[in-house]
């Protein structure tokens, strides 16, 4: 991986964790460095980011240290993700929020315009952004 794409995904993570960027500022990044998808893994601390010609990037970020809930809530999920649209929360906010509620980590496809999160049994839930799909040209559909 080139350095300049390896600085980005390192920004990126520390901008989401700190707060210093949006999860769409994120997205444009990502996106402009050609990443596809990324997996958020709360279990291994650590994001891995994949890009359209194979290659990937694994970022050690500091996940709460907590136990995740048993059951999987995709209400609770929702709830979550409604609430960082309202800007309601900080991004470690939205990740207790969603270990509360099962949630091992999520994959975001920015090809796809979606977020996959997912429980510790193969639950899962999604989330579509489809500002963002039509900022890239993937469909919402």
């Amino acid at each position: 991986m080139k350095v300049d794409l390896k600085s980005v995904v390192e920004e990126c993570s520390q901008g989401s964790l700190t707060g210093a960027m949006t999860f769409p500022q994120v997205l444009q990044k990502l996106n402009d460095i050609g990443v596809e998808r990324y997996h958020a893994d709360y279990s291994r601390h650590e994001i891995t980011y994949y890009l359209e010609d194979g290659t990937s990037h694994v970022v050690d970020v500091t996940h709460p240290d907590k136990k995740v809930a048993l059951e999987f809530r995709a209400d609770l999920v929702a709830l979550s993700v409604q609430q960082s649209q309202r800007n309601e929360h900080t991004y470690n906010d939205f990740v207790c929020k969603t270990m509360d509620a099962g949630c091992v980590g999520y994959f975001v496809q920015l090809s796809g315009g979606q977020v996959i999160y997912f429980g510790r049994n193969g639950e899962s839930h999604v989330e579509r952004f489809p500002a963002f799909a039509r900022l890239s040209g993937a469909t919402t559909t």
